[in-house]
């Protein structure tokens, strides 16, 4: 047996540093979660204490396209999961890594079949489990909701999709997957998608003060189900983060500017029924029929070079 001695080029291996840069060098990923909820929560603060939240400050956000949330959510959107990954990335694998990360954000050239299966399979799903749900046949929306439907999914792929994915998607996932396998990796993930959206339940976002105890439990139940979903189409695509944002946004257009009119005269409450049960269904195939692969390369759980320094830690 050949043994061979550690090859030295004279410079710290990222992880190996002392001080701030090596431990985020060590642990990315909880440095990645800290710095997401932390941000976020703390941009957010202003809004869910003001009038459009609990009231305590005496002051309301502007409403701007019929909402208080392009000022009081978004910038605390951007704050958060894009940002966090774009510090961590930075600050571990430097300039080479941002400028593969930044390259991966824009990875469009995937069969068109894919596009076609994110933006049909979102509202065909949606719409049938909230006829599943309440009993209900759905109505044609108006022609000018259809006419709003792609550049209302543009305008979410720009806002929530860039804010969000580039974070959860193409940051954590991958590393999630290489440490824990594809199916245990996205119930890490999940949960803690679900979690950083908690204290908006306590604003106009989560319709507060007529939202229930439950309703934040279900939307948690909701990102643990749909993450395999978007797992899935993540791996199968080779790592396309326009897809996953398309799959993420797709969700929001269809029920901020569709459901309503598909189903007039039903509570909202039947929407986050019926998407749970969607996704649920969806995960549930999709495990099974990939042995929980869920698309991965069976030769390796992290099939690309993330930009993170290796040969240490990376929780």
């Amino acid at each position: 047996m050949t043994t061979h001695a550690p090859v030295h080029d004279g410079h710290t291996a990222p992880n190996a540093r002392p001080g701030l840069r090596g431990s985020l060098g060590r642990r990315p990923l909880t440095w990645f979660f800290t710095l997401a909820f932390a941000l976020s929560w703390a941009a957010w603060t202003p809004y869910v204490l003001s009038e459009n939240g609990l009231g305590v400050l005496h002051f309301g956000y502007p409403v701007i396209g019929g909402t208080t949330q392009l000022l009081g959510v978004l910038p605390g959107a951007y704050l958060g999961p894009i940002l966090s990954a774009f510090l961590v990335t930075a600050a571990t694998a430097g300039r080479a890594g941002l400028r593969a990360w930044i390259g991966r954000l824009t990875k469009f050239r995937v069969n068109w079949r894919w596009y076609a299966l994110a933006i049909l399979s979102v509202p065909t799903a949606l719409t049938l489990a909230t006829s599943a749900v309440s009993g209900r046949a759905p109505a044609l929306p108006s022609v000018a909701v259809l006419a709003a439907y792609l550049p209302g999914l543009v305008l979410q792929m720009v806002t929530t999709g860039l804010a969000e994915e580039p974070g959860w998607r193409e940051f954590a996932m991958p590393r999630l997957q290489q440490r824990y396998g594809p199916a245990l990796g996205t119930l890490v993930l999940g949960p803690l998608w679900g979690l950083w959206h908690f204290p908006l339940f306590l604003s106009e976002w989560g319709n507060w003060p007529h939202v229930s105890w439950t309703t934040p439990l279900e939307f948690v139940a909701t990102t643990i189900t749909f993450s395999y979903v978007m797992t899935w189409v993540f791996n199968r695509t080779g790592g396309s983060l326009p897809l996953a944002m398309l799959m993420h946004t797709g969700v929001n257009n269809f029920m901020s500017l569709a459901w309503t009119q598909t189903f007039p005269s039903l509570a909202s409450g039947y929407a986050a029924h019926a998407f749970l049960l969607s996704s649920t269904a969806a995960a549930l195939v999709l495990l099974v029929a990939t042995r929980g692969r869920l698309g991965c390369p069976p030769a390796t759980e992290a099939p690309r070079d993330l930009g993170a320094p290796t040969g240490g830690a990376s929780s």
